[in-house]
């Protein structure tokens, strides 16, 4: 995952691509829970602060050129766990937030059918649908392709980490993929897993890898 190593895939582009390195954050106690967790802030668990570690020595021998974070404590702390021997500034960015859930945020999926139940089910099927309150994804995409549109632009042919959450990373890996909003509803990632994609600043795109967790 060297800047040395080749780049691209199937794509032709006689410029570098901007490499994005995608990280979720580690374990809090909402992802223990299993809850809908948005724009609430809760700290790493201990386990989590340990996945975040990892994730960094995952990434150890890895060139980054700049790390890019959600304003959220649990994505600071888990881009801080990889920063701690690289001497970089962490740069917070709101548009790697994780989605608004508005009033499901801290409520188990059962909890928020059963409060909104035909509300619930359209938005499952259904991405300009919002919770009540809340962002749909539609939204998400639409603040997220601007942020890739504008981290590629600030950084050409160099490697981005954006620590983040959920659905901004499958976010990005659907737009690098071109592919339709399903992706969000089929795709899993784990705790602290990384992903990486590469975007050519002719709108080109090659996705190297998704949901990497070896070691954690």
């Amino acid at each position: 995952m060297t800047g040395a190593q080749q780049r691209g895939g199937w794509t032709v582009s006689a410029h570098e691509p901007t490499r994005l390195i995608l990280l979720r954050h580690g374990q809090t106690p909402a992802s223990v829970g299993r809850l809908y967790s948005g724009r609430g802030n809760p700290s790493l668990t201990d386990l989590g602060r340990e996945q975040a570690r990892a994730a960094a020595d995952l990434l150890q021998h890895t060139d980054i050129d700049a790390i890019l974070s959600s304003p959220l404590d649990r994505a600071r702390q888990t881009a801080d766990a990889v920063n701690a021997s690289r001497g970089l500034t962490v740069e917070v960015e709101d548009g790697l937030i994780e989605t608004d859930f508005g009033a499901w945020e801290g409520l188990s999926f059962g909890e928020a059918r059963a409060r909104d139940p035909e509300l619930h089910g359209r938005w499952l099927g259904d991405t300009s649908v919002a919770p009540p309150g809340g962002e749909s994804f539609d939204e998400v995409h639409a603040r997220v392709a601007a942020l890739v549109e504008r981290v590629t632009v600030d950084h050409p042919g160099r490697t981005v980490l954006l620590v983040s959450h959920v659905t901004p990373i499958k976010t990005i890996l659907r737009i690098a993929l071109d592919v339709g909003p399903q992706l969000l509803y089929r795709l899993h990632l784990d705790l602290a897993s990384i992903s990486i994609a590469d975007l050519y600043p002719d709108g080109g795109a090659s996705v190297r890898q998704v949901n990497r967790t070896a070691g954690l």
